[in-house]
Order: C-alpha cells, then sequence, then structure tokens
C-alpha cells in the first residue's frame, strides 16, 4: 500500500512538473509574439513614439474647396478589383487597408484601421487589433470579421492573381477586433517548402506588409454583391471620400467623408483636404490638353515633351493664373516600352526581339518629338541603386554563376545599353546591325521583304490604346524604319475595353505597356515575371525562364537582407534587359506639373511622391 502511494505520489509530481513546463513553454511562446504599431522590412521606420504627423504634411491645413482633374479613356464601373470591366478614377479613395505606407519611406507601414499587430519571429502567423473607433463610411463598425470577408473575396473571387501570391494563407477572426492571419511556408524552385538551416520552414515578413496594406471592405455591402463583377452603384467604402454623383463614361464627383473616423489619425492629419474632388473624362490627349488651357480643370501631370516646350503659351496662362513648375525627383522610374508577347513564335527567339530594337531611333525622336527632353530608359530600376551598372560585381557573379546555362553571354563581358543612333534619321549602321543579327535568327532580306526559311513574311501588329496621340506618332516613326528593310508592322488602335479585354486575353502581338516603378525589388515581381503567373495578365510579355524564376524567388526570399537584395536586383535587372522583353522607351526624372495658382502646399514634399492628397485651396 505504501508503495503505491509513493508511485502515485511519484506519477503526481511528474504530471504537475509536465503542467508546469507545458504552462512555461506556452508562457514562453507566447512571450516571444512581437508586438509592434509600425511594420518595416529593414531598418527602422522614421516615426516612432508619440508622432501626430508625416514631416510632409500640415497638420493645420484647412478643409474644403475642390480639385478637379482630368484623365483620359473611360469607365464602365466602380469596382477596381473585378475580374473585367473599366473602373473609374479616384477608387483608391474608396477603401482604407489595416495599415498604410508613408511616401517618403520604402517598405514601412503605420497603422490605419489597426492600431497594432503581433507576429510570430518567424513570420508564421500574425494578428491584427482593430481600431475600435473603426467605421465604414456609413457609420457602421468595421471589425475582424470584415477584414476576414474581405480577405476571402480576394481569395475566392478576386485576380487569379491574389490566389496565386497567397496560396495556403488563411485568416479568421478572433473576436470583434482581433484577426489572425495564418501564413503558407515559401516556396522553393521546385515547388516544395522552403526551409532555413535548421529545417524549419519559412515564411515571408513581406507578404506579411502586403496583406496589411489589402483594402477592407464593409462586409454587409458585400454581402449582395459579387466581387468578381463590375459595380455599377456607388459602394459604399471605408475610405476618406465616396461617389457623389457620375455621369457613366463622362464624369465622376467625389465627396469628402465628413464624419471620417480616422481624420485625425497620424497617418490621415493633413491630408485629404478637399472637400470635392471630380474628375473629368477626355476620349483624346489633345482635347485634354485644350480643355486645362480653357480652365476647364486643376492640376496637370505634364507627360507630353510638345506641350511643355510649345503649349504653355498666351494669355490664358495669365488669364487662369497658371503655375508651371519641374519638379526633380529620386523616384525610381516607369519602364515604358513596346513589349513583346514572347508567346507569339514571331517573337519567341531573343535574336529577334534584340534585332528590332536596332530600328527604333529613340535619338532622332528625342531631338525631333521630345525637344531633347528625355533620357532614354535602360534599367527596369531606373533611378535606383538597383539599376544594373557596368559589368557584374563580385556578389552579382556569385548570384549569377548557378545560373549561367540560363542567362544571355553578353552579360558576363558587356554593359547594357538600348542601341544608339546619330540621332539624323540615317539608321544604316544600326539596320546592318539588325540584319546581322536576323540572319543568324534564319531571316534574311530578299527582295525589299525580310522572309524566313519558308519564304514567309516577318510581320506583326501593335495595339495601342486609342486615346494615346503621341504614342501613335513614335509607334509611326518607327513603323517606317521597319518598312525600309522589309518588316511590316500593322498599328491598330482600339478603346480601352477593347485594349483592356485584348490584354486579359493575351490577344496581341505587341503592346506599349508601363511597368510601374519599384524602388527596391519586391516579391510583386513574381507576379510579373515568373512561370507561375504565365496566365496573369500582368505577365504581360508571357515569360517563362529558369533564371527569372530562380531570381524573383530569391528575392522574394531576401527582403530582409540589404546587401543581398541589392546583388540580386541587380543581376535581375541584368538578366531581364539582355533577354530583350520590351524595346524600352525614355524617362524623365522630374515631375512637369502645372496648376490653377488656387493651392497651399505644405513646406516639405514627400520624397517619392507629388503630395498633391496634402495640398488645400487657399
Amino acid at each position: 500500500m505504501m508503495m503505491r502511494m509513493k508511485e502515485i505520489r511519484k506519477i503526481i509530481m511528474l504530471s504537475m512538473a509536465l503542467f508546469a513546463l507545458t504552462a512555461a513553454l506556452s508562457a514562453q511562446s507566447q512571450g516571444a509574439l512581437i508586438r509592434a504599431e509600425n511594420l518595416n522590412l529593414r531598418g527602422k521606420s522614421a516615426y516612432q513614439g508619440d508622432w501626430t504627423h508625416f514631416a510632409y504634411t500640415n497638420p493645420d491645413a484647412p478643409k474644403g474647396g475642390s480639385l478637379t482633374l482630368s484623365t483620359l479613356g473611360t469607365f464602365d464601373n466602380f469596382h477596381r478589383y473585378a475580374i473585367r470591366g473599366n473602373c473609374a478614377a479616384g477608387s483608391e479613395y474608396f477603401y482604407d487597408s489595416l495599415m498604410t505606407a508613408s511616401a517618403d519611406e520604402t517598405d514601412t507601414l503605420y497603422p490605419l484601421i489597426a492600431s497594432s499587430v503581433e507576429y510570430a519571429p518567424d513570420y508564421a502567423y500574425f494578428i491584427f487589433t482593430l481600431n475600435p473607433r473603426a467605421t465604414d463610411q456609413e457609420g457602421g463598425a468595421l471589425g475582424a470579421e470584415d477584414v476576414e470577408h474581405s480577405f476571402k473575396m480576394f481569395y475566392e473571387k478576386g485576380v487569379p492573381q491574389f490566389r496565386s501570391y497567397y496560396s495556403g494563407v488563411t485568416v479568421r477572426a478572433l473576436s470583434g477586433n482581433r484577426v489572425r492571419y495564418d501564413m503558407a511556408p515559401e516556396l522553393d524552385d521546385e515547388g516544395n517548402n522552403r526551409k532555413d538551416a535548421r529545417g524549419n520552414p519559412v515564411y515571408s515578413k513581406e507578404k506579411m506588409l502586403s496583406l496589411a496594406t489589402s483594402p477592407v471592405f464593409p462586409q454587409r455591402f458585400w454581402r449582395e454583391h459579387d466581387f468578381a463583377e463590375p459595380l455599377t452603384m456607388p459602394p459604399l467604402g471605408t475610405g476618406p471620400y465616396r461617389i457623389k454623383e457620375f455621369k457613366m463614361g463622362q464624369s465622376l464627383t467625389l465627396e469628402r467623408v465628413k464624419n471620417y473616423w480616422a481624420a485625425q489619425l497620424p497617418v490621415n492629419k493633413g491630408r485629404y483636404n478637399f472637400d470635392i474632388i471630380r474628375y473629368d473624362y477626355y476620349r483624346d490627349a489633345s482635347i485634354d490638353f485644350e480643355a486645362f488651357k480653357a480652365g476647364e480643370y486643376d492640376f496637370r501631370l505634364e507627360n507630353s515633351a510638345k506641350n511643355w516646350a510649345t503649349g504653355y503659351t498666351g494669355k490664358w496662362l495669365e488669364t487662369e493664373r497658371i503655375v508651371r513648375e519641374e519638379i526633380p525627383n529620386s523616384i525610381a522610374q516607369t519602364t515604358g516600352a513596346f513589349v513583346f508577347n514572347i508567346q507569339r513564335p514571331v517573337f519567341s527567339s531573343r535574336r529577334v526581339r534584340t534585332a528590332l530594337n536596332y530600328f527604333f531611333d529613340f535619338q532622332w525622336m528625342n531631338k525631333n518629338l521630345f525637344y531633347g527632353s528625355y533620357q532614354r530608359t535602360r534599367s527596369y530600376f531606373q533611378n535606383t541603386e538597383y539599376e544594373a551598372e557596368g559589368l557584374p560585381s563580385q556578389a552579382e557573379r556569385a548570384v549569377l554563376e548557378p545560373l549561367r546555362a540560363h542567362v544571355p553571354p553578353e552579360l558576363w563581358t558587356e554593359e547594357y545599353h538600348p542601341p544608339e543612333t546619330d540621332g539624323t534619321g540615317n539608321i544604316r549602321p544600326s539596320a546592318r546591325e539588325a540584319l546581322r543579327i536576323f540572319k543568324e535568327a534564319g531571316w534574311e532580306l530578299k527582295n525589299g521583304k525580310l522572309l524566313d526559311a519558308a519564304g514567309a513574311p516577318f510581320s506583326f501588329e501593335l495595339l495601342l490604346r486609342q486615346a494615346d496621340t503621341d504614342t501613335e506618332r513614335v509607334a509611326t516613326s518607327f513603323q517606317r524604319n521597319l518598312q525600309r528593310y522589309g518588316i511590316e508592322m500593322r498599328i491598330r488602335s482600339v478603346d480601352d475595353s477593347q485594349f483592356i479585354n485584348r490584354l486579359r486575353s493575351r490577344d496581341f502581338d505587341m503592346i506599349t505597356w508601363r511597368y510601374p516603378p519599384s524602388q527596391t525589388p519586391s516579391s510583386d515581381l513574381m507576379i510579373v515575371w515568373h512561370t507561375r503567373h504565365i496566365d496573369s495578365t500582368w505577365n504581360t510579355a508571357g515569360v517563362s525562364d529558369p533564371a527569372v524564376d530562380y531570381l524573383t524567388e530569391q528575392i522574394a526570399a531576401h527582403q530582409e537582407d540589404g546587401e543581398k537584395l541589392l546583388a540580386l536586383g541587380q543581376a535581375f535587372d541584368r538578366v531581364l534587359t539582355w533577354n530583350s522583353y520590351i524595346i524600352p522607351e525614355w524617362n524623365l526624372p522630374m515631375f512637369r506639373i502645372a496648376h490653377k495658382d488656387k493651392f497651399g502646399k505644405p513646406a516639405l514634399r514627400p520624397k517619392y511622391d507629388i503630395g498633391i492628397d496634402c495640398w488645400w485651396q487657399r
């Protein structure tokens, strides 16, 4: 009996010890959660502690007045995340996100709908605590269920890219104002879970930041509407502006939400000062400019070198009291380009794509069409430290060496530059080089036609948006150069709706496109370039390449390692440029703006933006 009692006591003691150990481990696990108000990938946030507003805003800016803007084309709905349709301008004001970015930093987020976040050290999951004062535009409470429902709508009915990028991620409301995201492990190039040195799954902090900036939709509105379909009625939003009135396809007027719950948060103080923002639509760029000269709208970001050089003359400048400014910037430049659909057989060869670049006479265009105002784009990271310059560095070589069999051989020995001419319009030296490359690719000029081995002529179509008259002038010049050497390029201009439909179905040979600027290489590059997204319209060129896949995966995996990211970004830029997926256009590292003299501005402009949402009417 005594022995049995001792054994029982021993068992009890062991059970208690095990319970205590389990409790301690649980407490340790809970204690290991990192709590933060700000999120950033690298370094420290610029704003910490009891900060009250961004440095580039005026917290005492007066509210009121109006801002009228213009835009080209048309619109047929108010839902920018629909699978089809052409959404109205200004829709970025309709919805807020859990956190929001600063315009003078990169990869840093601050509280908006969420007041704080807790996350596991390995980023396997994170929990947002929502601001209890958060409401939609009608004063209805925003809670964790709205966040969960928003993610599920995106995942189940949103664009395919979202579902692919966040595959395996789950979201669930824990309580009225706490919501948890469980992340999926990152995948390697063979589709297996990536492991760290200890064999543990690897999760992405960058994806955590990306999810934090996803818009939050009021569940009570979207329960009654199909998220995949266009929306022809004004939505119930969560952001600072809502639709006041509209004429479908012609104009849209937004009004500031007077009882916007987040107006006095540090991220919003001094912003969204206009009571009214109106967008007027124009079908033609020249009519758009004439409307500005007639005083029909207030602010213009001038994209036409001709207009800037010759159009801002006359009494209207004084009558309308127009202010013109050239504002240098350090912002990554948009990569504008003629983009090859390399899924088309005619453009499947890198040699062919390289040869066609020699017929694009930028120097002549810059002199005769652009008044010498532009510089040639030569990088996908133009105006940033990630632009590949010179020959590969030692760090780049370490990245590229395992890919030697899959990358263009020129990148090891030559610095990439787009072909140049003397600007006189004589392209014979360039044409000779182009025809030499064409011959290597199996094409030869015979009887004034460029023919393949079977005698078929080289012919393709350039698809343009109808409203883009400036690009049409450039395209016509390019077309003339091609015709001289037996290449037929047909130019077809279509309206916005047709263009978008053909883009989404990849029904084009070549288009003009704008790759958005990227201040730092991010995992978003996978959506634009990775084989997994070959059916995505964001992979516009239709690229499926093992080196590109590997580099985008490595960029996604090293977001927190600034030194490694620099080598990866430069190597990636080098691989893209030497593969000739595009014919690069031009860039201008400054803002050319014109506006009526009716605005007040903060003393400091944000580093990465014009900052018009911080202006006010005097």
